[in-house]
């Protein structure tokens, strides 16, 4: 009976160990996927492509810009259709994702260059996306990014959507 016992508590021991494993390699994979639709994220920014900037957020979306102002994904994709500002590159830098369930959230930072009203930008901004696991995909549902603050003089700033 000890015998049994013993063998019981050391598969059950063994099957949790292995069962963190994957939740580990699963909220690995799950975090580079949401670091991957930053990335998309960026690649829509810069190529102006709405359609792929409308299946990365959530038709729910609002974003808060550094400037406080709220955008709607339907504001957002009209004003990227406009042309009125064009975002000429996104360097990202590092990223952090912090997994609740079936909720991402990740925060970053980015320099960005680009043209509003035909007037040269460029602005370093930090942001955070909430992300929410629906029908089988991660989409955007929530947005906000803030000037950096640093020790330089400010750039010539700009929003993050390029919305004035």
């Amino acid at each position: 009976m000890k015998r049994l016992a013993g063998a019981l508590v050391t598969i059950w021991i063994v099957t949790l160990a292995f069962a963190d494993a994957r939740a580990a390699t699963e909220g690995e994979r799950t975090a580079e996927s949401l670091k991957q639709l930053e990335r998309d994220w960026t690649d829509a920014e810069t190529a102006g492509d709405s359609d792929k900037f409308g299946r990365i957020v959530a038709d729910d979306w609002i974003g808060v810009d550094n400037d406080g102002r709220t955008l709607t994904k339907q504001q957002l994709i009209a004003h990227i259709k406009s042309g009125k500002g064009k975002t000429e590159s996104v360097e990202l830098g590092p990223m952090d994702v912090k997994l609740l369930g079936d909720v991402g959230v990740v925060q970053g930072s980015d320099t960005e260059t680009g043209t509003t009203n035909v007037k040269h930008t460029s602005v370093r901004i930090v942001w955070m996306d909430v992300f929410v696991y629906r029908d089988g995909k991660w989409l955007c549902v929530r947005s906000q990014s803030a000037r950096a603050q640093s020790g330089e003089a400010e750039m010539a700033s700009r929003p993050r959507w390029g919305v004035i």
